[in-house]
């Protein structure tokens, strides 16, 4: 049941995204707190897969960026599930930023399965798995990446990734600084 109505909260928000429906109240906030906050959230997560959850940032704490707070955590929440969802035991998933003059940019770098070359045009359509023959309680819905994707586009972002198969993937993307 609980699994039935994540699904319908996830078709839900994915329908609203892609017929632009969903607004996106920018504000200031600190990207650096809402990071923390999202891996104190999914550290027994993470622990459980005997893996570390790693912030790194800048020295310059806080960093304030623009966007939707709630819109962005779900962003974070989605790509650091995953990460955990796809890499080894004994590994870290890292959140690192780099600042330019006007953006933030943000990576989850983490020490995975990697994907291949073939499916990284793919990775962001709805209910595509890239792998396949994982077991339906150990991934989600297949429409976590789909939905980062349209709320970064509503933020007038994209994602970006890189991956090496069998070496692991970094999700990037940019928020503009809060004046």
């Amino acid at each position: 049941v609980d699994r039935l109505i994540y699904l319908v909260k996830d078709l839900d928000m994915i329908s609203e995204l892609e017929k632009g429906r969903i607004n996106v109240q920018n504000s200031p906030f600190n990207i650096i707190a809402l990071a923390q906050e999202v891996t104190d959230l999914l550290e027994i997560k993470a622990e459980k897969n005997n893996i570390k959850l790693v912030l790194n940032h800048p020295s310059n704490y806080p960093i304030k960026v623009m966007g939707d707070i709630e819109k962005i955590q779900q962003v974070l929440i989605n790509l650091v599930v995953n990460a955990i969802n796809y890499s080894n035991e004994n590994t870290e998933i890292k959140i690192e930023f780099q600042e330019t003059q006007e953006r933030i940019k943000i990576m989850i770098k983490d020490q995975g399965v990697g994907i291949k070359q073939d499916d990284l045009d793919r990775i962001f359509e709805r209910f595509f798995r890239v792998d396949k023959s994982r077991n339906r309680n150990q991934g989600g819905s297949g429409l976590g990446l789909a939905i980062v994707k349209h709320i970064l586009e509503a933020h007038n972002q994209k994602i970006m990734v890189q991956s090496k198969f069998g070496k692991g993937s970094i999700f990037s993307f940019y928020l503009r600084k809060a004046d």
